[in-house]
């Protein structure tokens, strides 16, 4: 044991009178490593940013075709499902609410106007020839009639095709955002075509968890992947609520699209993220985690669908990007990755004017395109980016209440 000991503290003092490599080495070295090394070696799977082909940046453009009211607040368009190509051109479903008037809050709500931007909402779709300029086609999913599932608003509708039919997976809400904890089931609709007539099942899919459990409030953001031969729906709940709400994602797995559908014993499977976003990768799954939680601006990854680990820290990401997936419904253990999708912009006018557009986002996250300008790190933001980040009246009142005492002390 003194040997091998002493062989050991040998080979630490040697690695350290060396000092480390001048060209980084694209293999963990030998020798004793700062527990940063290790992990840069360990929790990535490149060295370099440049090399990691779960790390890019985003590059976002305005849409053409679709109109907004002049930004009023009374058109809004969220929530993009995952992109399709079918029938020569690509399809995108999303929630539009087309409403008299910007939301007002919950205690404000009426039959006609919205308490939130995904109130009394329905699922719209549209197509396009190049991804830039969209075509609005119209209603693909209403409002059903009370009591049934989404007689308030249905929203966050996401596409899956299984055995050539088409299966959209949505929100239904049965009282107006902002209540207990926006309790709104999923249910789905049916279709022989991308561009319907859709048949609801008008049944709740995924059921809220038992009392007290993560996800006993909310089922939000259906996510449906093949993968495994099986049918991956991905979710997410809000929870907790102390001051804020947490928000993770779980996993629920069905053989038919139609359900049952069984959540996954680890649930949630993953601790981050606002909305859910995920495409097939290599052998595995892959997510982009944006907003919230510890692992928010950060492109995760698990092998086996369940087991995220972190591979790659960026910013801009998209706000519920609903990305283009060639191979999202083949599930063969080959996903190639993504490279642009829709996504949305939730703070484009004042509060009073709230409403959300669709925009397009850019990226290379993608095994066949290697685009050294998505790979860069040294990315300068103009300084109104910056200065848009500003002070709040409060923090101004607090601060200047600090500089009263500061110069009380030195006189």
């Amino acid at each position: 044991m003194r040997i091998l000991a002493l062989l050991l503290l040998i080979s630490a003092s040697a690695f350290s009178q060396q000092g480390f490599p001048f060209k980084l080495p694209k293999e963990k070295p030998t020798g004793q490593l700062s527990q940063s090394i290790e992990r840069n070696y360990s929790n990535y799977s490149a060295p370099r940013p440049e090399d990691n082909e779960l790390f890019t940046n985003f590059k976002y453009t305005k849409l053409k075709g679709l109109d907004y009211n002049n930004y009023d607040g009374t058109i809004s368009r969220r929530d993009p499902s995952k992109v399709i190509f079918e029938n020569g051109k690509y399809y995108v479903w999303y929630t539009k609410r087309h409403t008299p008037t910007a939301p007002v809050g919950p205690g404000k709500a009426t039959a006609t106007i919205p308490s939130a931007d995904w109130d009394l909402a329905e699922i719209w779709y549209a197509t396009s020839k190049d991804g830039f300029t969209w075509k609005e086609e119209g209603v693909a999913i209403p409002r059903p009639e009370k009591p049934k599932v989404g007689w308030r608003s249905v929203s966050t509708s996401d596409i899956l095709k299984w055995k050539d039919k088409y299966y959209l997976y949505y929100q239904g809400f049965m009282q107006p955002s902002g209540q207990r904890g926006d309790d709104c089931p999923v249910t789905v609709s049916y279709s022989n075509s991308p561009d319907g007539p859709w048949t609801p099942t008008h049944r709740i899919v995924i059921p809220n968890g038992n009392e007290g459990e993560w996800d006993q409030y909310s089922i939000h953001d259906p996510y449906p992947l093949v993968y495994k031969g099986k049918i991956y729906l991905y979710y997410k709940s809000d929870f907790d609520g102390s001051p804020n709400l947490v928000r993770m994602q779980g996993l629920a797995i069905a053989d038919n699209p139609l359900g049952p559908f069984k959540k996954h014993a680890l649930n949630p499977v993953l601790a981050s993220g606002h909305e859910t976003t995920l495409f097939p990768f290599k052998e595995g799954i892959a997510a982009i985690i944006t907003r919230d939680g510890n692992e928010h601006n950060t492109i995760q990854y698990a092998k086996d669908g369940v087991n995220f680990n972190l591979e790659a820290i960026t910013w801009m990401l998209p706000t519920a990007a609903g990305p283009f997936i060639p191979d999202a419904f083949v599930g063969d253990g080959n996903g190639r990755g993504i490279t642009w999708g829709l996504s949305h912009f939730a703070n484009y006018a004042p509060w009073e004017n709230n409403h959300s557009i669709l925009t397009r986002f850019d990226c290379d996250l993608s095994l066949d395109v290697d685009d050294p300008y998505m790979k860069k790190t040294g990315v300068y933001m103009h300084p109104e980016v910056y200065y848009n980040q500003g002070l709040n009246s409060e923090q101004l009142k607090r601060i200047e209440k600090q500089n009263k005492v500061t110069r009380k002390r030195k006189n």
